[in-house]
């Protein structure tokens, strides 16, 4: 669920109905970072929870074993509680500019939500606790692939929402790398969120030790492709080819697990199905279709 340089009017109506108001101090101090990250950064975008597709409903699951269809995530979801961390390992695509999905040629969402001005097309693959059947708070880390004036960009990120995403330096991704991203909560209310570039050898970290502003349930685990949204709409969203999570972990109650058994869920916009997923005992498999 990242954010970044939105309007704190937007991402207010975006959040009402899932978090908690935020108080005028909050809304103080998110402006001002929000300004900040203005002066360096071309992209005004955001994450959001999974909404029903052609609505601002979030969806939330209860551990079916259907597949489900959202705007904006594809991935498998695992439900249940006392989920402290999560990983996985992917290849670094390279995405190409999509045109015709309803991200980036409007209709199916009402307000203007599918309706993107934006000028480049992109996909987020992360991994997260909580964001579904808890949304005080959500620990996550991932990689944007941006397509913009037939150049790609990748940008990695941490986040502990509602606060805003700040973005890793320090780290160079590349198409065909290989990825690694780890969150691990070490409380309710502190943990890390990683990214190792194993092919370069670089290794990010960021620790949540102090105020945060909201505390984790624990009662999700995800390996996530989103359909982001820049202002009030999702994107053009990119053909990315594909993105397997592999080495996909979990640790609940203590014990390692795999996404077995988890929601299965694929983005449909303007009744057209753009992704198809799969898992295994170990991975999760997630292709632009």
């Amino acid at each position: 669920m990242k954010f970044s340089t939105v309007a704190v009017s937007s991402m207010l109506l975006a959040t009402a109905a899932f978090a908690a108001p935020l108080t005028s101090k909050r809304q103080a101090r998110n402006e001002a970072r929000r300004l900040a990250r203005a002066e360096t950064r071309s992209v005004q975008r955001h994450s959001n929870p999974p909404y029903k597709p052609g609505t601002r409903e979030v969806i939330n699951f209860n551990e079916t074993s259907e597949e489900e269809y959202s705007s904006n995530w594809a991935g498998a979801v695992l439900i249940g509680s006392g989920y402290t961390a999560v990983t996985g390992t992917f290849t670094v695509p390279t995405p190409q500019s999509a045109s015709g999905n309803g991200g980036g040629s409007g209709g199916g969402f009402g307000g203007g939500f599918a309706d993107s001005s934006s000028s480049y097309s992109a996909a987020s693959a992360w991994v997260g606790i909580d964001g579904d059947t808890w949304s005080e708070a959500i620990l996550q880390t991932g990689v944007d692939f941006i397509v913009e004036g037939g150049q790609v960009s990748y940008d990695a990120w941490y986040e502990w929402y509602p606060d805003y995403a700040y973005d890793f330096s320090d780290i160079d991704i590349s198409a065909g790398d290989e990825i690694k991203v780890t969150v691990e909560a070490s409380s309710k209310a502190s943990g890390t969120a990683t990214i190792e570039n194993i092919s370069t050898g670089q290794t990010v970290s960021h620790t949540f030790s102090r105020d945060v502003e909201g505390d984790l349930g624990e009662l999700n685990a995800e390996w996530i492709v989103e359909d982001f949204e820049d202002g009030d709409s999702l994107v053009s969203f990119a053909d990315f080819g594909s993105v397997t999570f592999s080495n996909a972990q979990a640790t609940d109650n203590g014990s390692t697990v795999g996404p077995s058994g988890a929601t299965i869920m694929d983005i449909e916009q303007d009744g057209e199905v753009l992704t198809s997923t799969s898992s295994t005992s170990d991975s999760v498999t997630v292709t632009y279709v």
